[in-house]
């Protein structure tokens, strides 16, 4: 008998996007002693943005880019492929963190940086299904509802092309009962399928002659005076300047840990729908969908008719990132359950894949950084899940640094200042195992937060994914 939790009973245990054929050889792994000017540690969207950046600047620099297992292994190809403008994890996070001056600068580099990103996809040629028709926030309870207004003024207010729906005007466009209304916005993001995005990326900078070794580990960071010595799993580098990227994975500069908590996020993907199942839910325009919940829900279509579903929880482990954590039965029982709550419509479908991924979360949402080495080497990280988009915007500061020069992105507080860490544990784990059931609370009493959450909110600090 049918059941959701019989929906993805014989899923496979894999990454949708990383079973897809690819479309660049795998590299080999470094396997000698050697020299350039600059190594990038992680092949993930910061690591690959910033290979390619640096050739477009100086295309005789010699640059390497190393990744531990292969591209798109990591956050990199787990993602729901939301390709978004936002610097600061959305317009209301960053005003709470940022100067109204700096605002309107992040907004701009952001909207730049994502309509670069879109060209960049273009003139390439890389087929990576990128759609442009932005994002709704569906609220999923009537108290949600009641805020679309304030969230419409205030994002208007802000120049962004953003406007309200009403249930019938949601419905209309995705049929589910439980949307009370939404907020559609229109102009400020897509989607791309995130492993293609990344194997065409790879093209790029494999064409502009950057040196790439898969299954590679950086095991430790040198220091050689006017060098680095980078020493991996398959011989030592010696570099005039390294660019460390490997988000919520254990990298080799300790400090990034005090301000950097992985948390996984669980994903299913479902088998194509038929025309029947199709015309029951509408969804005729893909654009990303995600609900208005502090744990959120967020979905989407593919170019073959699946929809992908994942997010609510983010599951924190002690342990930190391990092979083991890539599967949790109740989480996918969870967004199963979920999912058909909210697509009644769509009973009997099954789920083809299930994974989970470690997102790089900090107290402030949004990407930090910092140099190490005496300025020889520099790292960028925390995006905490909206990294698809921002990780460009990243690449280039974190290279600014790298480089020495000082620039637009540079002069920011958001790169100047790092967010307050998180505590050492075993304080860390009872803050943020606290932190979640307040959250949880919140939502199940519409949305009032308690005295912690308050608290949070006034220091600038929270807890995401």
């Amino acid at each position: 008998m049918w059941s959701p939790q019989s929906s993805f009973v014989d899923a496979e245990p894999a990454v949708y996007w990383t079973s897809q054929p690819r479309s660049v050889p795998i590299q080999p792994p470094l396997h000698i002693d050697t020299s350039a000017d600059l190594v990038i540690i992680g092949g993930g969207f910061t690591g690959l943005w910033a290979a390619i950046e640096a050739r477009l600047r100086d295309p005789a620099r010699e640059v390497v880019l190393l990744d531990m297992e292969q591209i798109a292994f990591g956050a990199t190809g787990r993602n729901g492929g939301f390709l978004e403008p936002s610097l600061t994890h959305g317009l209301e996070n960053g005003l709470a963190r940022y100067p109204v001056d700096e605002m309107r600068t992040l907004l701009r580099l952001g909207n730049e940086n994502y309509a670069q990103i879109a060209d960049f996809i273009r003139a390439n040629h890389i087929d990576c299904d990128l759609q442009e028709h932005g994002v709704i926030w569906a609220a999923t309870a009537p108290y949600l509802a009641e805020a679309i207004p304030e969230i419409v003024a205030l994002h208007q207010e802000w120049g962004q092309d953003t406007i309200p729906l009403s249930a019938d005007d949601l419905r209309a466009e995705v049929n589910s009962p439980v949307y009370y209304g939404g907020v559609w916005s229109r102009g400020e993001g897509g989607l791309v399928d995130p492993a293609r995005l990344a194997w065409g990326l790879l093209g790029v900078a494999l064409e502009l002659g950057v040196r790439v070794h898969e299954r590679t580990r950086v095991t430790s960071l040198v220091d050689a005076g006017a060098r680095v010595a980078v020493q991996t799993t398959g011989g030592s580098i010696l570099a005039r300047k390294v660019l460390h990227a490997t988000s919520a994975y254990p990298g080799v500069i300790s400090e990034i840990r005090r301000y950097v908590v992985p948390v996984y996020d669980y994903v299913l993907m479902s088998e194509p729908l038929t025309e029947a199942q199709r015309a029951a839910i509408g969804w005729r325009t893909r654009f990303g969908l995600a609900d208005g919940d502090n744990q959120f829900v967020y979905s989407r279509m593919t170019a073959d008719n699946r929809i992908l579903y994942g997010g609510w929880d983010a599951v924190f482990y002690r342990k930190g990132v391990d092979p083991s954590f890539d599967q949790r039965d109740a989480s996918h029982q969870f967004l199963a359950e979920r999912f058909f709550r909210t697509f009644p419509q769509l009973e009997g479908l099954r789920f083809t894949h299930r994974w989970g991924g470690a997102i790089d979360t900090c107290s402030r949402f949004a990407v930090f950084f910092n140099t190490t080495h005496g300025g020889k080497v520099a790292y960028a990280a925390g995006y905490t899940g909206l990294g698809v988009g921002a990780s460009r915007f990243g690449a280039r500061t974190v290279l600014d640094l790298v480089d020495g020069l000082q620039t637009e992105r540079t002069e920011l507080r958001l790169t100047k200042m790092r967010p307050v860490p998180f505590p050492p544990e075993p304080l860390r784990s009872a803050v943020i195992t606290f932190t979640q059931r307040e959250i949880a609370r919140a939502d199940r009493s519409q949305g009032k937060r308690g005295l912690w959450l308050r608290t949070l909110d006034r220091l600038g600090l929270g807890f995401d994914s």
